[in-house]
């Protein structure tokens, strides 16, 4: 008998540099097949932020663009968004909408809803109950996502700790509603870059003696910027004039200015080095040494996975599903979040020893090779859609 071929909408609330971006975009491409269909839906990035359109166009998708649908709560902005979407969803007439971070999660659940779509389907890629409001406003947003899973046929999270936070503590949905789907990247470009290729130190007039540690990711409150820097402080004082290092800040945000007159006013302007936004990240990784990460808030840190793929050895707070990619003392180090001397002592562990370096960057690559790649991605949510789908 011949299957019906499923329509896939897809929601996210905008395509900003990220795991969210890129997961829906791969899943998009691929999931257009003899099998499914795949509609992508996307809002606007905000001005600070930069726009994966790219990496859309090309896979050679063209998503649906909603004007009105970004990151930033605005009630009549929010319900013309709401109304497109369910437009949209009744031009369509999907058998399955997936949405994506919480704006589009809320706006599309409740579109696909009222246009009586009989799958509804959300991926947490983080949270917003931590670090980014006041209680009064999570404890708004806790019971809103405790509505919507109601409304949901599955709720999907990245990682086993995430799984534990939506079901145990926050109590989102029942534990056999919540499916962990790890994100998968398409991995194979860093497995092949060679050490110091020079495209970016070159670029940054940084020479190959000097020890070079990224930090990568929006510069915005919950990715802790600037404990990092504290961090920084803390590792200089360790190391004194032993080793020359440079810390590389790359991505942008609403906190340049502020981050940049912080490490001012450490003595450490000299050491950090703002980068922005760098597309070619194969480039990026070759260049660094060490890869850390200080978040507040992680679902699963994209760019730790990456710098694993590339061999490179991290340093990361251990939050969310941190723990999930970085093995502590095998590939990287994890710190307790906040703890800028700890987090200074693991960063100066890797620059003394080059063979750690080595060591912990080789089980970095075995540890994401296949956890989290995109074919074992296509391969879940397939399974994951079909089982939706199936007459119960």
């Amino acid at each position: 008998m011949i299957q019906k071929k499923l329509k896939v909408l897809r929601i996210i609330a905008r395509l900003n540099v990220g795991g969210p971006a890129i997961h829906t975009i791969l899943l998009t491409q691929a999931l257009n097949n003899e099998r499914f269909e795949s509609v992508l839906v996307t809002g606007q990035v905000d001005k600070t932020e930069k726009d994966m359109i790219y990496l859309a166009r090309e896979k050679q998708i063209n998503p649906l663009i909603i004007s009105e649908l970004g990151r930033q709560i605005h009630p009549l902005r929010d319900l013309i968004a709401f109304w497109k979407i369910y437009r949209i969803i009744r031009r369509e007439k999907p058998d399955i909408v997936h949405t994506h971070t919480a704006k589009a999660g809320a706006l599309g659940r409740v579109a696909a809803v009222f246009a009586g779509v009989p799958v509804r389907i959300h991926t947490f890629h983080g949270h917003i109950f931590e670090s980014y409001f006041s209680r009064f406003y999570i404890s708004i947003f806790l019971f809103i996502e405790k509505a919507l899973a109601y409304f949901s046929k599955y709720i999907v999270v990245v990682s086993q700790a995430q799984k534990r936070e939506m079901g145990e503590h926050y109590k989102v949905a029942r534990p056999d509603k919540i499916k962990v789907i790890p994100l998968g990247l398409e991995l194979e470009k860093f497995a092949l870059i060679q050490s110091h290729n020079g495209k970016l130190r070159k670029g940054l007039n940084i020479d190959d003696d000097t020890i070079a540690i990224g930090i990568i990711g929006r510069l915005v409150p919950v990715k802790n910027h600037r404990m990092f820097l504290e961090a920084v402080k803390h590792l200089l004082s360790i190391l004194g004039d032993e080793f020359k290092i440079k810390c590389l800040i790359i991505g942008d945000g609403e906190k340049r200015i502020e981050l940049e007159v912080y490490a001012k006013e450490l003595g450490i302007s000299g050491n950090v080095l703002f980068c922005g936004w760098q597309e070619n990240m194969a480039d990026v990784y070759s260049d660094l040494d060490i890869v850390v990460l200080t978040s507040l808030n992680e679902g699963t840190p994209v760019a730790l996975i990456e710098a694993l793929a590339a061999g490179r050895p991290v340093v990361a707070t251990n939050v969310g599903g941190v723990s999930d990619v970085v093995e502590d003392g095998i590939n990287g180090y994890c710190v307790t979040s906040g703890d800028a001397q700890a987090f200074a002592h693991r960063m100066a562990d890797l620059i003394k020893d080059p063979n750690k370096r080595s060591v912990f960057g080789t089980k970095g690559r075995e540890t994401v090779r296949e956890k989290f790649s995109k074919k074992r991605l296509v391969e879940d949510i397939t399974k994951l859609y079909e089982e939706a789908a199936s007459p119960q």
